[in-house]
């Protein structure tokens, strides 16, 4: 992903990174149900993490839809904030490129985009 990252914003000349999730995601709900996948448990381990580290509810082994959604929101965060820190996007910024991450998480059931006002980046 990084690589791909690196292409788009030094040799594209990409502007704006949109981290995008979205409520009711099945990928949150497994992170948190105590229960191990295989593989894709290195995929969701850093969901697993956000919620013990963010929410007394990861010990309690049930989540309502709303704390799902804080969830999910708080991964979005954490993930603009990562790639904010990654070398390509300090970089591009100490260079003076116009680049921003956007975090936003999608409404499956109202088909409304949040937008997280998690924003890094530099404005022109």
């Amino acid at each position: 992903m990084l690589s791909v990252v690196e292409f788009a914003v030094h040799q594209l000349g990409v502007k704006h990174i949109i981290i995008c999730r979205h409520y009711g995601c099945g990928g949150i709900r497994a992170a948190v149900s105590g229960q191990s996948y295989g593989l894709i448990d290195h995929w969701l381990e850093p969901i697993r993490e956000i919620a013990d580290k963010e929410f007394q509810c990861s010990e309690c082994g049930s989540w309502d839809e709303a704390e799902l959604d804080a969830l999910c929101e708080a991964t979005v965060r954490a993930q603009v904030n990562r790639l904010a820190r990654t070398p390509t996007l300090q970089l591009a910024w100490q260079k003076g490129k116009d680049v921003a991450i956007h975090g936003w998480v999608y409404g499956l059931k109202d088909g409304l985009l949040s937008n997280l006002h998690g924003n890094q980046g530099r404005k022109g």
